[in-house]
């Protein structure tokens, strides 16, 4: 379990670091669209470069936020539970998550197969779309692992032999 959090910590600090690049990116050419449309310039492609990054800074911080635990959750009644149940109820919830975004993941990978094959290119600027695919699906697969890794740890509290082990 500990290299798994080593790596899954690894991957997913590496993955934020690179949607912060991505999200100064976004405000860099914001900023710079802004002032060349000042002086009657403005920049073509911005909205299409933005949604790229949009998207590698989102995918790429669903991983770290999930070890944060920074993600949306509603747990009025796992709350209530006794620990144990409590991980089992966790356990359940984390497979499912796990075993979706793994799909996801698998899709998006195939789909940017697709879109690489046939050469599809963004409308504006005629970029190749394909690697951005592939960097969403890897962003995802930084979520599936860390939804794995919260898998494992609600396996270990709730078939602990004692009740706060784990």
């Amino acid at each position: 379990m500990d290299l798994l959090d080593r790596f899954n910590a690894m991957l997913n600090r590496g993955l934020a670091f690179v949607a912060s690049l991505s999200l100064i990116a976004m405000m860099l050419v914001t900023v710079g669209e802004m002032v060349f449309r000042m002086f009657g310039h403005p920049m073509a492609g911005t909205v299409e470069t933005i949604t790229w990054l949009a998207a590698v800074t989102t995918a790429f911080a669903l991983g770290y936020t999930q070890i944060h635990k920074g993600h949306v959750s509603i747990d009025l009644f796992v709350n209530r539970l006794g620990p144990r149940l409590r991980a089992v109820v966790n356990m359940l919830m984390y497979l499912t998550l796990a075993s979706l975004f793994m799909i996801v993941t698998w899709n998006i990978f195939l789909h940017a197969g697709v879109l690489k094959k046939s050469g599809s290119l963004s409308e504006t600027m005629r970029v190749i779309v394909y690697p951005w695919v592939y960097l969403v699906s890897l962003g995802c697969a930084g979520l599936t692992l860390a939804l794995v890794a919260d898998f494992i740890r609600s396996c270990v509290k709730a078939f602990s032999r004692r009740e706060g082990k784990g």
